[in-house]
């Protein structure tokens, strides 16, 4: 059924609460009702109820869910153990002052390019008291953190990210024709124009040497720490009450092993097997056969921190949990159809590239679903480009920017979720401090894709 411009309103709704509250949870929860209440009157509470429990009985919601959970189980474990504490001494004699600190972030960001989940979680663990130390702002951290974990994965050939744009791709019978070979062999091709993503990722280093400024949020975040040396918001002072309390022995001294054997674990079998919920739960297992037999934590105090880690990850779960429940009523209200059948009838070969991208970025930034968009929209876009001549190459890498943007802005998207909530600040402050750059890149990336839908 089409609602119309009331389509659009449930997006509005969430939107202009969060930027009102600065809360996510609560302006999501009002966004679904509202979505249901457009498509089913007096219904709507069976309807919403439905969603709610079609997104807790998904086994792929479930995996994102229990992944989060015992992340934040071996996040207290080896900081406990003063692993990170190890890790960062030794760090220390490489980022020996606040440039050279959130460039390795960059680097490292680069280099774990297997999952932006698996990025985002390790990385956050590594840096956070690092660049806390040189008095960088946690909005500094996660802005690069973020930016390192979509659009790396989705410019290296060798992520989920790949694996997952070269099956929806191949799948279409005109990208099959193009005759690059397999589904991967295709990725590649469009890897050079995935515009966004090489954007954002090269605009950090420009915003560590200072040629692109400190803006908006961003720049009172420096401020701030100019003038008070706290390095979060008070806002934030809450989920940073624990940090000084995870050891119970200070006197110990830190072990680099302790942090590298665990998360060394991790990455490895995430690499090997492809699953990162067997690999953090080997992790989790790892840090058990590393400190309990050694005394370094006792039996009960491992189970107690253990438990107390899953728990402290309920807050960003149930975020996340319902930017799921915003992903399927966004389905029902039928927001794609209704964006896609407004602006295809004015498109050509030339302006289609830039129009692919925007109209994805949209539909992502709206609904926060990463690959959920893509896997609606290609089975129409694809075949439109074809239709009226347009670049495939373009296209396709319009289409993962896109994605990119929306992973890497939509202040409810799980990437942005997880980055603010690993990084121990209020998501609302992460998302709004990165978005002038996000914007920037997006500017970058449309021009991109304009310049080149008329040159080809």
């Amino acid at each position: 059924m089409d609602y119309g411009v009331l389509t659009l309103v449930p997006i509005l709704i969430v939107i202009l609460i969060a930027l009102t509250t600065r809360r996510t949870l609560e302006a999501l929860m009002v966004g679904t009702l509202s979505t249901y209440i457009i498509t089913d009157g007096f219904g709507f509470l069976h309807a919403w109820i439905e969603a709610f429990f079609s997104v807790a009985t998904s086994r792929d919601n479930q995996w994102i869910f229990m992944v989060c959970a015992l992340f934040g189980s071996l996040i207290t474990l080896i900081g406990a153990s003063r692993g990170t504490a190890g890790f960062s001494r030794h760090l220390e004699k490489i980022c020996r002052g606040p440039r050279t600190t959130l460039l390795s972030t960059w680097i490292l960001g680069i280099l774990i390019f297997v999952d932006d989940y698996l990025n985002i979680m390790t990385l956050s663990s590594c840096m956070r008291k690092l660049t806390d130390k040189f008095g960088q702002p946690r909005e500094t951290l996660s802005y690069i953190i973020d930016s390192t974990g979509a659009p790396v994965c989705a410019i290296l050939p060798f992520s989920t990210w790949a694996v997952f744009f070269a099956g929806l791709f191949f799948s279409q019978p005109a990208v099959e024709a193009l005759g690059y070979g397999s589904g991967l062999q295709t990725f590649y091709h469009v890897i050079p124009y995935a515009f966004y993503a090489i954007a954002a990722v090269f605009l950090i280093p420009l915003f560590i040497f200072g040629i692109v400024p400190r803006m908006g949020l961003m720049k009172a975040a420096y401020a701030r720490v100019a003038g008070t040396g706290m390095t979060y918001s008070p806002a934030s002072e809450k989920l940073n009450l624990e940090d000084e309390n995870d050891a119970p022995d200070l006197s110990r001294s830190a072990n680099l092993l302790d942090f590298a054997i665990p998360i060394g674990m991790l990455i490895a079998l995430a690499v090997i097997t492809g699953d990162l919920f067997l690999a953090i739960v080997a992790a989790n297992i790892t840090c058990f056969l590393l400190y309990v037999p050694r005394g370094k934590i006792g039996f009960s105090r491992f189970c107690d921190l253990a438990m107390h880690g899953f728990c402290n990850m309920v807050p960003t779960i149930a975020v996340i949990y319902f930017a799921f429940v915003m992903q399927r009523s966004m389905q029902d209200i039928g927001i794609a159809n209704y964006v896609i059948n407004a602006v295809c009838p004015y498109m050509n070969g030339t302006i289609f590239p830039v129009a692919t991208f925007l109209i994805v970025a949209v539909l992502n930034f709206s609904t926060g679903s990463v690959w959920g968009i893509p896997a609606m929209v290609v089975p129409i876009l694809i075949p439109l480009a074809a239709s009226i001549d347009a670049n495939m190459l373009l296209v396709m890498g319009a289409i993962v920017s896109g994605a990119t943007l929306g992973s890497h802005a939509c202040f409810y998207s799980d990437a942005t979720v997880l980055t603010s909530s690993c990084c121990k600040m209020e998501n609302m402050e992460h998302a709004l401090s990165q978005l002038p750059y996000a914007l920037l890149a997006t500017a970058i990336a449309a021009a991109g894709y304009l310049v080149c839908g008329l040159a080809m």
